[in-house]
C-alpha cells in the first residue's frame, strides 16, 4: 500500500507514517540521549481510554511511573503490523529485568474487523498474551482515538484486499511522567527500545 501521511504529534521533521505494505520509513531528527526521534520539549500524552480485548477497562494514566510504547495496528494485517509487533517482543525479551519498567499498549486502527477473539487469537500467535494491552472498541471511539494521537486510518481502495486497512503506523513513547517524547518508524529495530525505555522510565 502507498504511504499515509499523518501530522506529527512531536516537533520532528517527521515525513509520513507507514501504511501496511509500505516498505518506506519516516525522516525524523534524533536527541542525542534517545535512539528514537525525540519531542523537543515533550509533550503531554493525549487521553487513551479503552477496553482491550478481554473487555477491561485500560487508562493509559494508570500506566504512571513507567515507560509507555503506544502503536496503532489490526490484528490482519500481512507485513508491518507484525513486524512492529515482532520486533516489541524482542525488545522486551532483549530488556530482561528492565522489562518490568515498560507497558505496551496497541490500539486497534480496524474496529470492524478487530474483535476480542481475533485479537486474542493475534496475541496468542506472537506470544504476546499478557505482554501487551491491545485495546479495541466501536468506530466512534476509536476514530476520537485516532485524532487525539493524529493517527490516519482508512480501508483500502484495492479492490483485490477489501479488508486490508491503510494506516499511520508509529510507535510513540512515552514518559513515566506522561510525557509524549520520542517517536519511531514502523522499521525501528528493537534495539533503539532497549536503549530508550530506561531513559522514559526515569523521566
Amino acid at each position: 500500500m502507498r504511504l499515509v501521511a499523518a501530522a506529527a504529534l512531536l516537533s520532528l521533521a517527521v515525513g509520513g507514517a507507514i501504511g501496511c505494505g509500505s516498505s518506506g520509513s519516516t525522516s525524523t531528527t534524533t536527541h542525542a540521549s534517545f535512539a528514537g526521534a525525540s519531542a523537543n520539549p515533550p509533550k503531554p500524552e493525549p487521553p487513551l481510554q479503552l477496553q482491550n480485548s478481554l473487555g477491561q477497562p485500560v487508562n493509559i494514566r494508570d500506566y504512571r511511573g513507567k515507560a509507555v510504547l503506544v502503536t496503532f495496528i489490526y490484528d490482519h494485517c500481512p507485513d508491518i503490523c507484525p513486524l512492529i509487533v515482532g520486533n516489541l517482543h524482542t525488545a522486551q525479551n532483549e530488556l530482561g529485568k528492565e522489562a518490568k519498567n515498560l507497558q505496551i499498549i496497541a490500539v486497534s486502527v480496524d474496529p470492524k474487523g478487530d474483535t476480542p477473539k481475533t485479537v486474542n487469537a493475534f496475541l496468542a500467535d506472537h506470544q504476546m498474551t499478557g505482554r501487551m494491552q491491545y485495546l479495541i472498541g466501536s468506530s466512534p471511539q476509536l476514530e476520537k482515538v485516532w485524532s487525539d494521537w493524529n493517527i490516519v486510518s482508512r480501508d483500502s481502495p484495492k479492490k483485490s484486499d477489501p479488508a486490508a486497512v491503510e494506516h499511520s503506523a508509529l510507535v510513540y513513547g512515552i514518559s513515566a511522567s506522561g510525557k509524549l517524547t520520542t517517536l519511531y518508524p514502523a522499521n525501528f529495530k528493537p534495539n533503539q527500545i532497549v536503549h530508550d525505555v530506561p531513559i522514559l522510565a526515569s523521566s
